[in-house]
């Protein structure tokens, strides 16, 4: 009778280990799959990283971290050169895009995965792993990790950040450190958000006034009382990003293996193209870059075709320099007043047998969508481009509409009752998820703490399972009308940036809040070491 009850305590203690062992292994985000091993490995200066033509990159990220981290000279040699102690690239094709698995041997460490987003990724969990979970000894000169199989996936194909700077300029070295944060984090999707009424920040050559003019403002409404204060900054803001930005930009982005997804707002929040060449607005008034925030003072007349024909044009340009198959068009709040006090709106509406301003919104954003198609792209928006009544300002009636949206859209479902995203995605669209109350980062921490945004599911609570793959992922949002300097945008976007990529990689069943606060300590390390002002402790869970 003794020895069954033995084996229970040996079972009890094993798994009481294991379990502790878990907990030290600190990785944002949780991977999946971990299986412990009894061995170690050594890296020293001897370790070589085998060299792979398609890995290149990766590789040398790997020779950069261990030289600036350790102080470890890596070299690499070519396939077969290195018997033991290495690290190494392979391709498997059994698994799925952007999944990876790390072995850790006691004379090797595999990287294998069937693609280069895999191995970008197991490169991250290796590059955490030995910060975080090795001994590193710098009188022997040599890092002792643990024996250790990760099998790892993420849990949506579209893990986004977004930064609005339509609001306010940051530049480039702020938009690189973001997707250097990003890739860390595993996110692949870097949602810019480029023109807005305050700010046009994307030069297109065939219309320079879109910068000459667009990308100034004389002054900013500033304040604690925000959407309602009096204030303003009598200060002028500009900024822009040229061609060349742009494309250095989206190419680091890419060696980080970040789509970068371009917004291009239409048929509203259109004012400073509109303040650039008055003809593309429906009062024809020549206005100037609004100085207060909020939805702007026209928008463009779509049943123009000289209108229709710059958005192409504009469109045509954005496409040159992005080569993510999405691109987003915003859609949202397009106040209808304008085109129902428009003579030439109404009578375009009859003609094309158009009920609501919303049949207008959908029947031009399906124009938009075919234009797109038919260069090879897809288009994205804010559910409004659905026809949903979603603001207190329009009229019930004018959001009927009996259009429907191109199926090929994407969906971004921001705001509304969340029967509307289940019903999008019950009608077989595709649904990127950003409750506004969920991943809104202009939120202040006691609306939007930590903890609730690490609780959020972009799958609504009773979407049938079936409708499950229609939702793609998740994005979170840094809105920037109150966001003027870059420490203001640190501390809103960090920590919680975190806790979204966990969201978008790490299975549900494998979140563990506690867990990622321990981890999180290793993230703020970091943070600190590279001048990002996150919030500290004491204020994100502020009640």
């Amino acid at each position: 009778m003794k020895k069954p009850f033995l084996n229970l305590i040996f079972f009890i203690l094993f798994l009481n280990s294991s379990i502790i062992e878990a907990q030290n292994i600190q990785i944002i985000p949780q991977p999946n799959t971990i299986i412990y091993g009894k061995k170690s490995f050594i890296i020293n200066e001897n370790t070589k990283i085998v060299s792979s033509n398609d890995a290149k990159l990766i590789e040398q990220d790997l020779v950069n971290y261990f030289k600036n981290e350790f102080n470890l000279s890596l070299k690499t040699t070519q396939q077969g050169f290195a018997k033991n102690n290495f690290i190494t690239f392979k391709i498997d094709k059994n698994l799925q895009n952007e999944a990876y698995e790390l072995t850790v041997e006691d004379d090797k460490i595999t990287i294998c995965a069937k693609n280069k987003a895999g191995w970008f990724y197991g490169n991250q969990t290796l590059m955490q792993l030995l910060s975080y979970n090795s001994h590193y000894s710098q009188y022997e000169n040599q890092i002792k990790v643990k024996g250790i199989k990760i099998k790892d996936a993420p849990r949506f194909k579209w893990r986004a950040f977004m930064l609005d700077e339509a609001r306010y300029f940051k530049g480039k070295e702020q938009v690189k450190l973001l997707l250097d944060e990003m890739a860390f984090l595993k996110m692949n999707t870097f949602h810019w958000h480029l023109v807005d009424d305050q700010g046009w920040r994307i030069e297109i050559k065939k219309y320079p006034k879109l910068t000459e003019i667009g990308s100034k403002r004389k002054s900013t409404q500033i304040g604690p009382l925000q959407w309602e204060s009096p204030i303003q900054s009598a200060e002028p803001h500009k900024g822009f990003y040229t061609q060349e930005d742009i494309k250095e930009i989206v190419a680091y982005a890419q060696e980080r293996n970040i789509t970068v997804v371009p917004e291009i707002e239409m048929p509203g929040h259109s004012t400073a193209a509109i303040a650039s060449y008055s003809w593309l607005g429906t009062s024809k008034k020549e206005i100037e870059v609004p100085i207060k925030f909020g939805v702007g003072k026209d928008v463009y007349d779509v049943t123009n075709p000289r209108v229709t024909q710059f958005l192409k044009d504009v469109l045509d340009e954005v496409m040159t320099l992005f080569p993510s198959k999405v691109i987003h068009i915003g859609g949202d709040e397009v106040k209808y007043n304008h085109w129902k006090n428009s003579s030439s709106v109404q009578q375009y509406m009859k003609e094309k047998k158009l009920k609501t301003p919303a049949d207008l919104q959908v029947y031009f954003t399906n124009s938009i969508s075919n234009y797109l198609q038919s260069k090879g792209r897809r288009m994205m928006g804010w559910n409004e481009i659905m026809g949903h009544n979603l603001h207190e300002y329009q009229d019930e009636n004018d959001t009927q509409t009996s259009q429907k949206l191109a199926k090929e859209s994407i969906v971004h479902f921001w705001k509304g009752d969340v029967e509307l995203a289940t019903t999008a995605a019950k009608n077989g669209y595709e649904i990127v998820n950003s409750l506004h109350s969920s991943t809104y980062l202009d939120y202040r921490y006691k609306n939007l703490p930590f903890s609730k945004a690490y609780a959020f599911n972009p799958i609504p609570k009773d979407l049938d399972v079936k409708y499950h793959d229609k939702v793609i992922g998740l994005g979170c949002q840094m809105w920037g009308e109150w966001i003027p300097t870059i420490g203001e945008m640190h501390y809103k976007v960090f920590p919680r940036i975190a806790a979204y990529a966990e969201i978008g990689w790490t299975n549900l069943e494998n979140k563990d809040f506690s867990a990622f606060k321990i981890s999180l300590k290793n993230l703020q390390d970091r943070w600190a070491s590279k001048n990002i002002y996150y919030a500290p402790n004491e204020f994100v869970e502020k009640k």
